[in-house]
């Protein structure tokens, strides 16, 4: 327990409210203080540790989801906004772009501590989903921008996300092909 979960005796207890919410394809309901973030959600009421806490500011994206298949800041943003909404966290990433994204980060050695990647995944999946066509370094550099990454550099991050767009892209135009 911190400092902000403590409540004196003479302060009123906050606010709880039922949040009802898609979590990585399941319908979820989990009661919430009103005042907590996306991310304590997440990691400390749900279990989903991938989603990692870093400046709890939004300066770094380590704790990047993706809302409505957007990426958003998870310790930025209020639980309450995500009421009827689709969340996915780096735990969900089993589908075929998350699988060409995690080859790729595997083929190019893009990790190394870990810390940022659940971030830079989910970022990285969210540009692939929107974009369904290979992208150009300076496209996976603009849609990774708010991730911060102190081991690798980039260049090796870029890499895997260029890699896996272009796969994708190939794979789709097979499937266009063969309909």
């Amino acid at each position: 327990m911190n400092d902000t979960d403590k409540t004196r005796a003479d302060e009123p207890a906050p606010a709880v409210s039922l949040l009802r919410f898609r979590l990585n394809g399941a319908d979820v309901s989990v009661a919430v203080e009103d005042h907590r973030t996306l991310l304590e959600v997440l990691r400390y009421g749900l279990d989903l540790t991938g989603t990692k806490q870093g400046c709890d500011e939004g300066e770094c994206g380590a704790c990047t989801v993706l809302l409505d298949d957007k990426p958003v800041l998870s310790c930025c943003t209020l639980a309450a906004q995500v009421e009827g909404r689709d969340v996915r966290t780096v735990e969900a990433l089993a589908e075929r772009e998350a699988a060409a994204l995690l080859d790729a980060f595997d083929r190019h050695d893009a990790a190394q501590c870990g810390f940022c990647t659940p971030g830079v995944l989910m970022s990285a999946e969210a540009l692939l989903m929107d974009t369904r066509r290979a992208v150009t370094m300076p496209e996976a550099a603009q849609a990774l921008s708010g991730n911060l990454c102190r081991c690798t550099g980039y260049t090796k991050i870029l890499h895997a996300v260029v890699d896996a767009s272009e796969r994708l892209a190939e794979e789709d135009a097979e499937h266009g092909a063969a309909s």
